[in-house]
């Protein structure tokens, strides 16, 4: 099939390499012309596990196609999917200029019919706004014969995982009331579909709630397996063995329930914001929501907080080591990170850090460009030498079995402080080190 796609951020880039390396054609347009340059030239822009090596062998092919010609790439696909950003408002809300902006120019060049798919995280309703910019556009141009359909067809993309979860799919979800767009949509996932029925239909509106309640249900059981964890703290329970106990019913398991540092990324902050913001435009009081966002915030102070108390509030001059930068592992992406928070107070309280991170660190550096109290470090064992402590903010593989006696030499006071739980308490005691995580009781 024929395939368009606007916005090759994340969201657009993985999914059209995914459907390209199916066998479909895909056209991907954005305006950024250095992006679209750079991808023309095999130079992915972002770090996921899989994508590099499935967009330069599909764009070789023939079957991907990067270009800024909006009308060109509204010429060539049957389907046209949004994938563009819709970053949060000042509100917390989610802008839509972007999404309706595609909208206007789809109105404007198509000459045939088309089937337009939101693939962005957006609000309730805004499939119906899309709708109405395309026939307000079509009859500026006296083209209101040319029939298309919007659909909803919410992407459910875990970073670091992305190309897989989108090669096999847990659930494809589309929101559409007509049977021609269904058939067509089927038609576009059928070899994602073949072992099993994965594909829900539901009405639109439907579909694009069901993005945000997903996202909201993963932070809600973040949010609580962190505030058990501070609870168990002050009562002398181990939270990881609480996890054991609860994980191992099947009305609970074991996903998202590692307490840490808090959620951060571009989807779990942006929308648990967003449908907050949404709920207050029907004056609906969203309180469970409101408390897992209060939650998160300050879960990302907990580390911070250990570290303060146990130099008895004086940090002038000390150096930190820090393991992780990204939000999560096997991404390069810091927004919203908790390491971000606590290099920020670190700093704020005079504290110079030295980090690692095994993908971050080019994203550290545009973010924060150079400064005296931060020194990114070629490695992890690098980023310990004459440091006062060891801090971990993200849980990366190659961070879970150090050398701890390498590591409590390097280090001039032989101490850790776990945002991610990584170690058995135990074992760091045996090698001399203290040891302060997250919920756990001390060796």
């Amino acid at each position: 099939m024929n395939l368009t796609v606007f916005g090759i951020g994340y969201v657009g880039l993985v999914q059209a390499a995914v459907l390209a390396e199916v066998g479909h054609q895909v056209v991907c347009v954005d305006i950024d012309a250095s992006k679209v340059e750079r991808l023309n030239q095999g130079l992915v822009p972002i770090f996921e596990p899989g994508l590099e090596s499935i967009v330069r062998e599909n764009h070789a092919a023939g079957r991907i196609k990067f270009t800024t010609d909006a009308a060109a790439a509204v010429r060539h696909g049957e389907i046209q999917m949004i994938a563009v950003g819709t970053p949060p408002g000042e509100d917390g809300s989610a802008d839509l200029k972007y999404v309706l902006t595609v909208a206007e120019t789809i109105g404007r060049e198509m000459d045939t019919a088309k089937i337009v798919v939101g693939k962005s995280t957006v609000p309730v309703g805004t499939c119906e706004k899309v709708k109405a910019r395309i026939a307000e556009t079509l009859k500026k141009r006296g083209r209101e014969d040319l029939r298309f359909d919007v659909a909803s067809n919410p992407e459910f993309l875990k970073e670091g995982s992305a190309v897989a979860d989108c090669m096999k799919p847990d659930r494809i979800i589309v929101g559409t009331s007509s049977e021609d767009t269904e058939a067509v949509m089927r038609e576009l996932y059928a070899p994602f579909n073949r072992n099993h029925e994965k594909m829900i239909v539901m009405d639109v509106r439907s579909a694009e709630f069901t993005k945000y309640a997903a996202n909201c249900m993963l932070a809600t059981k973040i949010s609580f397996m962190n505030e058990m964890a501070n609870l168990a703290e002050q009562l002398g329970a181990d939270i990881e063995e609480v996890r054991k106990g609860i994980g191992s019913d099947p009305r609970i398991g074991y996903h998202f329930i590692y307490p840490g540092l808090g959620y951060g990324g571009s989807c779990f902050p942006k929308d648990v914001r967003a449908l907050i913001k949404t709920a207050e435009g029907v004056k609906f009081d969203a309180k469970l929501l409101r408390a897992v966002e209060e939650r998160n915030n300050d879960q990302k102070s907990v580390l911070f907080d250990k570290v303060h108390r146990y130099f008895k509030g004086d940090l002038t001059g000390k150096i930190f080591a820090l393991w992780g930068l990204a939000f999560k592992p096997n991404t390069d992406d810091m927004r919203e990170a908790p390491a971000r928070v606590l290099m920020e107070a670190l700093w704020s309280a005079g504290a110079t850090v030295q980090a690692y991170d095994p993908e971050a660190m080019q994203e550290c550096q545009a973010i924060y460009g150079l400064r005296d109290d931060l020194m990114l470090c070629g490695t992890k064992e690098a980023a310990l030498r004459g440091a006062d402590a060891l801090l971990i903010a993200t849980e990366w593989k190659n961070f879970r079995a150090p050398s701890f006696d390498a590591l409590k030499a390097a280090l001039t006071t032989p101490v850790i402080f776990d945002g991610r739980n990584l170690y058995d308490p135990k074992v760091v005691a045996r090698h001399g080190i203290e040891y302060h995580s997250i919920g756990r009781l001390a060796a």
